[in-house]
Parts: structure tokens; C-alpha cells; sequence
């Protein structure tokens, strides 16, 4: 499937509950997007509200994909840090679990690259992801090399220690 991206795309009703439906998806699948499950889209709300100050303020771009339908299946949110001597860019992504194993997250990444490419002083892009998922082998296969591991900074449950792998691509 082949997803088509806007970068910063007009924030809409529409374009808010298909964000947060697919961020309330991603999370109830497992995906190490902030929250572990079971999530509603109630518990999601308040970190998109977050993310939207932040979109109005300048502060962090989105990258949607939408699908053929027009349905938003796919986005990364892109922040640029905020401490004046790290302008680099940090993100979360999201492919939509039903597209996950086509293809789309390797779009997605490529249309974060180009954005983050657009901006100017961009010189990497930075993520942080959650060990055990094996995402960290997905983004190495994207360009990103990883440049730091803290073992255990992760409570995903009782017992469930994972490690915050740091991951960078230089543009």
C-alpha cells in the first residue's frame, strides 16, 4: 500500500479523532508510542492536546500519511529540541497496525527524512524508541545508528523492565 504525506497538514475535527484513533490503535497493538494497554481514546486526548499546542506554536511539525481512502494511517510528530545548543529533531511514529509488514513504515520514514531535510539547521534527527520490540533493528535499517542505551529506564509493568535506545540519522 502506498500512503500519501502532507507535512502539517490543516488541524481538523477529522483530522484530530483519526489521530487519536490511530495513536489509541498503535497503543492497544503493543507499539511503544507512550502508553502500554489497555488504552481509550480518552487516555490518548490529553498527549494529543500536547502535541497540537505545539503544532500551533511552531514548536513541532506532523508528517500524515493518509491512505487511499483518506484516512490517516501513519504520522510522526517532529519537535525540535528545545535547549539552544541541540537543535536536532525527535519524534514519535505511528503506522497503523493493520498496515504494519507493507511497506509504510519505510515511507513514513523516508517522508520524516525530507522534512526533516526542509527545515532549516536540521542536521540529524534523533528518536528514542523502547528495547524488546526489535523497532531499534527496523530504524537501523532505516539509516539511524544507535548512539546510546539505557538499560531498565522503561516500566512498561511490574517486572517488565525495558531498556530507552537512543537512535540518530544524520542529514
Amino acid at each position: 500500500m502506498t500512503l500519501t504525506f502532507t507535512v502539517d497538514p490543516p488541524q481538523t475535527p477529522e483530522l484530530r479523532d483519526q489521530i487519536i484513533d490511530l495513536w489509541t490503535d498503535v497503543s492497544n497493538a503493543g507499539g511503544a508510542v507512550g502508553f502500554v494497554p489497555p488504552v481509550t481514546a480518552e487516555d490518548i486526548r490529553p498527549d494529543y492536546l500536547k502535541h497540537l499546542v505545539a503544532l500551533e506554536a511552531r514548536q513541532m511539525h506532523l508528517v500524515a500519511g493518509r491512505d487511499a481512502d483518506g484516512r490517516v494511517a501513519a504520522t510522526a510528530f517532529l519537535g525540535r529540541n528545545a535547549h539552544r545548543l541541540q537543535r536536532h529533531w525527535a519524534y514519535t511514529v505511528m503506522v497503523h497496525p493493520r498496515l504494519q509488514g507493507q511497506g509504510c513504515g519505510r515511507e513514513l520514514m523516508g517522508a520524516v527524512e525530507r522534512a526533516g531535510r526542509s527545515f532549516d539547521g536540521i542536521e540529524a534527527i534523533r528518536l528514542t524508541c523502547r528495547g524488546g520490540t526489535g523497532v531499534d533493528r527496523f530504524y537501523a535499517s532505516c539509516g539511524y545508528k544507535e548512539v546510546g542505551r539505557v538499560p531498565g529506564m522503561i516500566r512498561v509493568g511490574p517486572g517488565d523492565d525495558r531498556d530507552d535506545i537512543t537512535m540518530l540519522l544524520p542529514l
